[in-house]
């Protein structure tokens, strides 16, 4: 029996040329799509390979035969998880394929931050040679980096900015139990990691609890000598907030991923500040990352659809589909 699988976002070509080999029909999509293109992707789909694109129950209804949905990353926050376990369709992900490029991006904040890179290159550029004498970067040694989710990503986090910057790291998670957090990470508590911290990184997922957990009241509590770190997802930092936070220099800085709406608009008033630096939701989207995710996500769809069950599930479902 031939299967087809929706991959509404195009991906790299290791999860493609598996599915293929498989014997699996392949629908690929340009892009990310509204809601009605997508429903014309899935109507005859039996699994779907989904990125970033919403998947609420209304679209989701569309697929009559879909039996299981492979994400392409961690998150599942863009996709109807309850209606998916209730009407027996599988929901995997990739939890192994994209900790250590997101843990390096951060890596790559911390230093950017600490020395002003993204300001200093503008100023170099633009003939200020002095900006050296003016302004200064401090050192990552001996500092304190909070990290505040301690799954995958964040111990990741706290074992290379202790082993490379031998810095001090104060650690939170509202599921591992403090005994087991890495080697050398302090438990504190979320309100203590902000007040104490020179560096603060966010690794939590965007659910009831986090969602604008990151306010004017907790960024209050930071140094103003602190820095923000956010890869994790955009819904769990109020922009508002942390914009006027920025805008007067109540914090030092602050490095993110992701934003409350994405893409988010051109005219943002975050993107004013020359005290943020931001990239495109691409902390895991290193090549190597992407190959992962792709297959990882079609290892899961071929793993339901052969009869098994996938090796990184995020439900049970209730019963089989139909």
């Amino acid at each position: 029996m031939s299967f087809t699988v929706a991959i509404p976002q195009d991906i790299s070509n290791a999860g493609k040329d598996y599915l293929s080999e498989k014997g699996y029909r392949l629908v690929v999509g340009s892009g990310p799509a509204g809601p009605d293109e997508i429903k014309r992707l899935i109507a005859g789909a039996d699994a779907i390979l989904a990125r970033t694109n919403p998947f609420p129950r209304e679209v989701l209804e569309a697929a009559a035969k879909l039996r299981v949905i492979g994400r392409h990353g961690i998150g599942v926050d863009n996709i109807d998880v309850p209606y998916c376990t209730q009407r027996g369709i599988w929901v995997t992900h990739t939890p192994n394929a994209n900790a250590v490029s997101v843990a390096e991006h951060v890596m790559g904040f911390l230093v950017a931050i600490a020395r002003g890179f993204a300001f200093m290159d503008r100023e170099t550029r633009a003939g200020n040679w002095e900006i050296r004498n003016q302004r200064k970067g401090v050192d990552l040694d001996g500092k304190t980096l909070g990290v505040v989710g301690l799954g995958r990503i964040g111990k990741l986090v706290a074992e290379k900015a202790r082993a490379a910057f031998n810095m001090e790291i104060l650690g939170f998670d509202a599921i591992i139990k403090p005994e087991n957090y890495p080697a050398g990470v302090a438990a504190a508590a979320t309100e203590d990691i902000f007040a104490r911290a020179d560096f603060v990184t966010l690794h939590v997922p965007a659910v009831a609890g986090t969602r604008g957990m990151v306010d004017a009241k907790l960024l209050a509590r930071m140094k103003k000598t602190a820095f923000l770190i956010n890869c994790a997802r955009g819904e769990i930092v109020k922009e508002g907030d942390l914009h006027d936070a920025l805008a007067n220099h109540r914090i030092a800085g602050a490095a993110i991923d992701v934003y409350e709406t994405e893409p988010p608009r051109p005219d943002n008033p975050l993107f004013r500040l020359d005290n943020l630096l931001a990239t495109p939701h691409s902390a895991a989207l290193t090549a190597e990352a992407m190959d992962r995710m792709g297959l990882h996500a079609a290892m899961g769809i071929h793993a339901v659809l052969s009869g098994g069950k996938p090796e990184w599930p995020v439900n049970q479902p209730a019963a089989p589909a139909k």
